[in-house]
């Protein structure tokens, strides 16, 4: 076996469902010699060909964004058009990895589904998830930086301002998708952000509903949420905050019932669960089978409130692979993201079944 053909190989087992493209931009050659080495490897049995090479099976396929997030905490009130006094930290963050990590460290299996940059930020990115999901779906790409995400928060940890460098997620096509579909088949559900774009977006939801493929969605904003279609049909689970179940329904969101309102707008699209989370107000449930409550938020001293939202996607999926209900999946939700909020990391270092469980009994009263 000569150089090449041992570099090949080694791509080949990093990624089975790398494209003859994508060896011959890693291996300096043509496409038609990468096709002349593969069928050289298939004679010597050295490959049984990509048809025959199956990725292993998973719970959880987490498909979307996975940014370096950057804070920066005041330690008094925010002025505007001054210099405030503050502290930055970094941590892994892009909402497809932080439900991944949530969910890795809850112990499902999990794969993360996404792009980064060639820098050292994405290096940085799949190296850190690496330990809680299989990162082997995701897609390095040249010439472009790995996405960022800076939030602005107040002396008390609150949001007051983010700005998102989100460029890179342009370049997941719908063929990015055809290629890697095994990983999404391979799954038991599918998570999707909606950082990819609207083509991508339609063709994957459309997909899953045709494959039997259980999906939910968790949009990044209200502005991206627009870019989901029309029709939702094959929608397991779409979970959202107000401003972006406002953008989906077309609702503007006053009161409870408002609430109510959107989630039943967003059945009507074809969604069979519908979340809305209400800040410290908690979140209201509505499904398809006419299941519908409110559940308040327990009080708790926030710390830092990003990830929250991810973390009680995790939650709910968690608590949906393990049979539960509507209403206790929401309430696992919920205790994962109090975890969170008590945290001053993106993903809870804590995090892990036992105690999980364990805030669950604490403010739910019940056992699992």
């Amino acid at each position: 076996m000569n150089e090449k053909e041992f570099l090949i190989i080694k791509l080949i087992k990093e990624d089975p469902f790398v494209t003859q493209m994508e060896l011959a931009a890693k291996t300096d050659l043509s496409r038609s010699a990468v096709a002349g080495y593969v069928s050289s490897l298939i004679k010597q049995g050295k490959i049984l060909g990509r048809a025959y090479i199956l990725p292993a099976s998973r719970q959880v396929l987490c498909v979307g964004g996975a940014n370096v997030d950057r804070k920066i905490q005041v330690h008094e009130r925010l002025l505007l058009g001054t210099s405030n006094p503050a502290e930055t930290s970094q941590s892994c963050g892009g909402v497809a990895r932080n439900i991944a990590e949530n969910l890795g460290r809850l112990g499902c299996s999990v794969g993360l589904m996404t792009v980064v940059g060639e820098d050292h930020e994405g290096k940085w990115l799949l190296e850190s998830t690496k330990p809680y999901a299989d990162v082997t779906p995701s897609k390095v790409i040249t010439g472009m930086n790995t996405g960022t995400y800076t939030a602005v928060l107040n002396e008390e940890g609150e949001m007051s301002v983010a700005l998102a460098d989100m460029g890179i997620y342009d370049s997941i096509e719908k063929e990015t998708l055809e290629e890697k579909w095994g990983h999404v088949a391979s799954s038991e559900i599918v998570v999707l952000d909606t950082n990819p774009s609207d083509e991508v977006l339609s063709y994957t939801i459309r997909r899953c509903f045709e494959e039997g493929i259980p999906l939910c969605i968790t949009p990044v904003s209200a502005p991206k949420v627009r870019k989901l279609p029309q029709d939702l049909s094959g929608v397991t689970w779409l979970i959202a905050n107000k401003e972006e179940a406002a953008a989906l329904s077309n609702i503007d969101i006053k009161d409870e019932g408002d609430f109510f309102k959107a989630a039943e707008e967003i059945i009507k699209k074809g969604a069979d669960k519908v979340v809305i989370t209400r800040g410290d107000q908690g979140l209201i449930y509505f499904t398809k089978q006419g299941q519908a409550g409110v559940l308040l938020a327990p009080r708790v001293e926030v710390l830092d409130v990003t990830g929250a939202g991810d973390s009680l996607v995790a939650g709910i999926i968690f608590a949906h692979l393990n049979g539960l209900g509507p209403e206790d999946a929401c309430k696992i939700g919920m205790a994962c993201s109090l975890l969170t909020l008590q945290s001053k990391e993106t993903v809870n270092q804590t995090l892990n079944n036992t105690r999980l469980q364990e805030t669950f009994k604490q403010y739910f009263k019940t056992g699992v």
